[in-house]
């Protein structure tokens, strides 16, 4: 029987300052698979292709997610994608299981949109340094200090939390988001991650307060050791998570989500890329892209505290062997309390009714100014 690695998570947490505290994750921990023989891996496959048939279910991979997850949902007829674009599919698709694969918050975002429907992760205990450092009730505590503002939160939260925000967010829709609210006069209340937050502050010029977050991979990414790697690779675009620490962000090319750095990389006149986020992102990007050459960026150096090196370990905690096992036998499904859901589910909605008509081409922002704080 393959045993369980037990990761010890070091985080360098933000120190808290004026606005907004954290709560500890120092001595956070994750388990990290076994990595199964090529023949268990496709056994472990053709195993979860059978369930996925008899249980009515589908597969919901994050692109930070092993490999083979990503792969086996593609192949089945789910998805990989970014969060926003995961929220969407797990609604609308017909099967009453979804097998979210990523981290807690989006298998309960997925229950929060899909009540009705069993959602199963591959381990309930794969989190995010965002969530964990966004504890309900010193978060409502805070909103409590500033009442005169929108409370927009991202979408690496609890369900509480985003039943506490009038509208949530994700990295591929904040801008527009904020920068509509902004445009009908909302002053802004931001959680969880400092750095996005900062991003967007710059970009839009709206009046925002912060909660003091950080992401464990994306704060750990070095300016000095950037500017060095792009010397050894003068003609490689840099391309940025906007999580990312802001001297970082102040070196990159193209500044973006998940899905903007697939498109940026796809569309960019370049054949060398540099990229600061989760490397679960190189698969689908070197997959996307057989003739160009991704680099990740550094977390380590004469200046780095690394402790994450790229790679969220709470991602790593979803295995194929998991997923076999929750199909099998329905264990590790989210449960949301259900006074929760009606709550949670408005600033989702919100989100994706904008995003909906901003896709369409249809005036989005004319949605803002009848939602006002909560």
């Amino acid at each position: 029987m393959n045993t369980i690695a037990i990761k010890d998570v070091e985080y360098e947490q933000p120190l808290a300052g004026t606005e907004g505290a954290v709560c500890s994750t120092k001595h956070a921990w994750a388990r990290v698979p076994a990595e199964p023989s090529p023949t268990e891996r496709a056994a472990l496959k053709d195993r979860i292709r059978r369930l996925l048939k008899e249980k009515n279910a589908v597969m919901v991979s994050h692109y930070y997610v092993h490999p083979d997850l990503q792969d086996l949902a593609e192949e089945t007829g789910g998805i990989v994608s970014d969060s926003l674009e995961m929220a969407r599919f797990g609604r609308d698709h017909a099967a009453q299981t979804l097998v979210v694969s990523g981290v807690r918050f989006m298998g309960e975002t997925a229950k929060i949109l899909s009540p009705e429907k069993t959602v199963l992760m591959p381990d309930l205990d794969a989190t995010c340094s965002l969530d964990l450092g966004c504890p309900i009730d010193q978060f409502s505590a805070f909103c409590d200090q500033h009442p005169d503002r929108t409370v927009v939160v991202y979408a690496n939260t609890s369900a509480a939390v985003k039943a506490r925000a009038d509208w949530l967010v994700t990295s591929s829709c904040a801008l527009d988001i904020v920068r509509a609210l902004k445009d009908a006069g909302h002053k802004i209340l931001w959680a969880p991650d400092r750095h996005l937050g900062a991003y967007i502050e710059r970009e839009t010029g709206a009046d925002m307060v912060f909660w003091n977050g950080a992401c464990i991979v994306h704060d750990e990414f070095k300016a000095l050791e950037l500017e060095l790697l792009k010397k050894e690779h003068p003609e490689a675009k840099i391309l940025v998570h906007p999580e990312s620490p802001a001297e970082v962000v102040a070196l990159a090319d193209a500044v973006g989500s998940t899905s903007a750095i697939l498109k940026a990389a796809r569309e960019m006149d370049a054949r060398e890329f540099i990229v600061a986020t989760d490397n679960g992102m190189m698969h689908k990007l070197r997959t996307l892209n057989p003739g160009k050459t991704f680099y990740e960026a550094p977390t380590a150096g004469n200046s780095a505290t690394c402790k994450s090196c790229a790679h969220c370990p709470w991602m790593a905690m979803n295995g194929l062997a998991d997923v076999a096992r929750v199909l099998e036998t329905g264990a590790n499904a989210i449960h949301v309390e259900p006074v929760l859901i009606p709550r949670a589910r408005q600033p989702i909605d919100r989100m994706l009714a904008f995003t909906a008509a901003l896709k369409s081409g249809q005036p989005a922002g004319a949605l803002v100014p009848h939602f006002g704080a909560a």
